[in-house]
């Protein structure tokens, strides 16, 4: 007899997490407790300096009696605790080098509370070699008294290196392993106190893709370790990364040859162990809410059926397809009705249904009806979570995929924003614009690999944007003398649009010597190993540009603004880059022509004017809009409703905390300097009549070993066009070198010794 039972349902695999990072809590309790240990030791050391006589007799005695005695005192600030410790680290140890102990206590403390000013393990390696080294040298140098500055390290130290190789032996091996430290420290070699030699570098590429002559010029390098980081920075990450024999050989004449298996080039070996963000970061925000009820579609079916008929207009058919925020009533009228007729009757419709937002489409593109979009009484909240994990997003072969929410019929909406090419987003304030700009740039975090894609953004308000600043080191580009990640100065948008502008014509510079003709053919052709690096080539990623509230820029800045946007727009999508630009005032001196023109995919959420729609979508819709993530999408001809995504501001914090606390590059992605007027030649700089500001200029760019136009500018509160000749003469007299596409400006002179002698001689 066969067996009625129902077969059991196989359970679904658990998906395996991902793991975590350590959660902001712990981080904050350890931050905390290192800052008090700071605290407690910077007080107790400082105030031993002073008190040290006074507690003497304490510490002398027995200290177990005298712990637990109240009416015994001592002078320092930090108590009976204070001073034992005080006296351990500063008498017995190491001096009052204990203080470095202090200072990487609070450096500690500090980079788990999130500010970080150094790195962590190179500042103890050298802070640790720099208290020992004090601490000898100060047991030697000064006489052994009652207060030893150098502790009991130091002084035994000290006296073993005088016994065994005299007072004169125990001085040269302070001062050579002083030296030695300092060379260790900055990285110095014989090339920084001379002006830096030229070596070949010649690096294995394709047979027939470099000719014999062919070579790159480099400063002198005299050691592995900046030989190897200046092949990372060329994208030869792979072969350093990939490899099973590396095999390095230095030659008189400086030439560096290596061997190494040869494949297809991987840009995502230089941040190999980078992980993906999981989707349980964020939040199913679609659980627990209601579904349009079987009585609420017959009750609008009636209504609207009812209200056409009070107009002597009979219907064939009715249908309906539910949405998350909308329902879209299809009708077929009768023969002989005017289509016209029953597009008059949107706001009769909307009384009857007592519904605000009713849009009618008459008719609807290809199907043959005509639309009436009503509003659900009781909305569906969009996940970012579900639309990201769905398969349309998730199985595409998008270059920049994005997936913003749900249209009338529940399905995902996805799109490329590399066909785009560009995307204006406007709408009124509180409608759901910055959701969405939050929505199109998660979209792209959980698909592309840090070298994949960069972002500049920018955000006049100072608000919107901030929480992206966590990506410095994975996804943002700015020029290199930059402090803030993203850009809210006005003047500084000037100069990264300018610089984005250069960076498009040395991209296209690129493909016209790679014979391709967009950075599709260009990345596969790199990837496959048929482009020289030598000749300058390397991997682009895609650069979106995306700036919060346009508006505010074009009111304080105007055509410094639009020009190079302008021209970016027109000519950049085939490079790469792309731009998201939003605002909430949509009026005819925002949004103008031009700016139309060159962007042709717009987005539109709910706006309080039918002349606000017209001046986003060149149609009206957008003032029949529900609101909250509500928005109408153009791609040319047609508008799609689509319900925007919804993420928390949480949620992106998660996100971007989760990609900030991996693994990054060194720095941001670096944008080339801006040119000026008298960039492009610096040749003819006359150096007859010097900017006043000149030798000032220099030794700032000696100082910082950074030749840029742009930190001129702000050091000396001067405009762009005067900092770039200041620049230029810089260049002509040999101080800095040549603009180098996205690489930064190299400085001649390491010191202000040498610099101050050339200055001289021209003096």
């Amino acid at each position: 007899m066969a067996s009625s039972a129902t077969p059991k349902k196989k359970k679904k695999p658990a998906v395996e997490k991902k793991k975590r990072s350590i959660p902001g809590r712990i981080k904050l309790i350890f931050g905390l407790f290192f800052l008090f240990v700071a605290l407690f030791a910077g007080i107790s050391f400082i105030s031993y300096l002073f008190s040290w006589k006074g507690d003497q007799s304490f510490l002398d005695t027995e200290l177990s009696t005298n712990l637990a005695n109240p009416d015994i005192k001592v002078d320092n600030l930090a108590g009976k605790a204070g001073a034992i410790i005080s006296n351990l680290f500063i008498y017995k140890w190491f001096g009052i080098s204990s203080l470095i102990l202090v200072a990487l206590f609070l450096l500690y403390g500090m980079a788990l509370l999130g500010l970080r000013f150094l790195p962590l393990l190179r500042t103890s390696k050298y802070g640790l070699i720099s208290m020992i080294w004090i601490s000898v040298t100060l047991g030697f140098a000064l006489p052994r008294g009652a207060f030893q500055y150098g502790g009991g390290h130091g002084i035994s130290m000290a006296e073993w290196l005088t016994a065994l190789m005299g007072s004169a032996g125990t001085l040269a091996v302070i001062i050579v392993s002083g030296l030695a430290y300092l060379v260790l420290l900055f990285r110095l070699t014989p090339d920084h106190f001379r002006r830096p030699a030229v070596t070949r570098f010649v690096a294995p590429v394709p047979d027939g893709e470099a000719n014999a002559e062919d070579e790159f010029i480099i400063t002198d390098r005299s050691q592995d370790e900046n030989l190897i980081q200046e092949i990372q920075d060329k994208n030869f990450s792979k072969q350093i990364d990939d490899l099973d024999l590396v095999h390095v050989e230095f030659e008189p004449e400086g030439k560096m040859d290596m061997k190494a298996p040869m494949g297809d080039y991987d840009p995502t070996l230089e941040l190999s162990g980078y992980q993906f963000p999981g989707f349980d970061l964020l939040r199913d925000h679609s659980i627990g809410h209601p579904k349009v009820t079987d009585e609420e579609l017959i009750s609008n079916k009636n209504k609207i059926v009812e209200t056409l008929a009070n107009y002597k207009i009979k219907i064939e058919k009715i249908k309906a397809t539910i949405g998350p925020t909308i329902t879209l009533y299809e009708i077929i009228p009768a023969p002989g009705v005017r289509i016209s007729k029953i597009k008059n009757l949107e706001d009769d419709i909307a009384l009857s249904l007592s519904a605000l937002g009713i849009r009618i489409i008459a008719p609807i593109p290809g199907r043959g009806t005509i639309g009436i979009e009503v509003p659900n009484r009781k909305p569906e909240t969009v996940s970012m979570q579900t639309v990201l994990a769905s398969k349309k997003f998730l199985e595409n072969d998008f270059d920049l995929p994005v997936a913003l929410g749900k249209t009338i019929s529940n399905e995902t909406f996805a799109f490329d924003l590399a066909k785009m090419p560009h995307l204006l987003v406007a709408g009124a304030t509180g409608q759901g614009k910055s959701v969405g700009i939050n929505a199109i740039i998660t979209s792209l975090l959980y698909r592309k690999h840090p070298s994949q894609l960069k972002f500049v953004m920018i955000d006049p308000k100072k608000v919107e944007l901030t929480l992206y600043s966590k990506l410095e080191k994975h996804y943002l580009a700015k020029l290199p003398d930059f402090e803030e990640p993203i850009i809210t100065d006005t003047q500084h948008v000037i100069l990264v649009l300018q610089s984005l502008s250069a960076e498009m014509d040395n991209r296209y510079n690129q493909l016209k010597k790679a014979e391709v003709r967009n950075i599709k053919e260009y990345n596969d052709k790199f990837i496959k190993r048929r482009l020289n690096p030598e000749k300058g080539h390397m991997f682009m990623p895609y650069i979106v540009l995306v700036i919060d509230e346009f508006a505010d820029l074009i009111m304080t800045a105007g055509k410094e603004i639009e020009i190079p946007l302008t021209r970016i727009a027109q000519l950049a999508r085939a490079v790469g880059i792309h731009m998201i630009i939003a605002t909430q005032r949509p009026s005819t001196n925002i949004i103008t022509g031009t700016i139309k023109a060159n962007f042709p995919a717009r987005i539109a959420f709910r706006v309080p004017s039918m002349i606000d729609s017209r001046t986003i979508l060149d149609s009206p819709g957008a003032n029949h809009l529900v609101g909250r993530g509500d928005m109408l999408v153009s791609m040319g001809a047609d508008l799609i409703r689509v319900q925007c995504a919804y993420i928390e501001t949480d949620e992106v914090e998660h996100l971007t905390s989760f990609i900030g606390n991996q693994k990054g590059y060194p720095m941001a992605w670096p944008l080339p300097e801006p040119k000026t007027d008298g960039q492009d030649d610096p040749g003819e700089v006359s150096m007859d009549k010097l900017d006043e500001l000149f030798e000032e200029a220099a030794r700032l760019v000696v100082t910082t070993g950074q030749g840029s136009t742009s930190s001129i500018q702000r050091k000396f509160s001067i405009g762009y066009n005067r900092a770039g000749r200041i620049m230029d003469q810089l260049e002509a007299a040999g101080v800095v070198g040549p603009v180098d596409g996205s690489k930064p400006r190299q400085v001649y002179y390491h010191d202000l010794y040498t610099l101050e002698k050339f200055l001289n001689q021209r003096s």
